[in-house]
């Protein structure tokens, strides 16, 4: 990967992680990584943990960068939550959510529940 697609993806993790403390939630990870992947953004407020796959483009011109998250990408997502999970016990979590955000230039789009 060159150093500007990584300097891409980093800006958007970074956007999609201010978005999130905008909201009240707290960072618990990102870029956790396990021998299976990579979760970009764990999060949590009060009983909700999301775990949030971000998609970063410079243009929309193939369309939104959510679209880049099928459905295999969302089965490694669950297995790796899991992972987490038992790697990092939360108490007192009820709800799990999986999030993506597709960002474009300095634009955050959040899909809460997207899957």
């Amino acid at each position: 990967m060159t150093r500007a697609r990584l300097r891409l993806g980093v800006s958007g993790e970074s956007l999609a992680a201010r978005w999130y403390v905008d909201r009240g939630y707290r960072i618990l990870a990102r870029n956790w990584r396990s021998p299976s992947g990579e979760l970009d953004l764990v999060v949590r407020r009060d009983r909700l943990v999301a775990f949030c796959e971000v998609k970063t483009r410079t243009t929309a011109a193939f369309g939104s960068p959510a679209l880049a998250v099928g459905h295999g990408k969302q089965q490694r997502l669950r297995r790796l939550a899991g992972e987490d999970l038992a790697a990092h016990v939360q108490a007192g979590v009820a709800d799990l959510r999986f999030d993506v955000a597709a960002v474009i230039g300095d634009e955050v789009e959040m899909i809460e529940a997207a899957f």
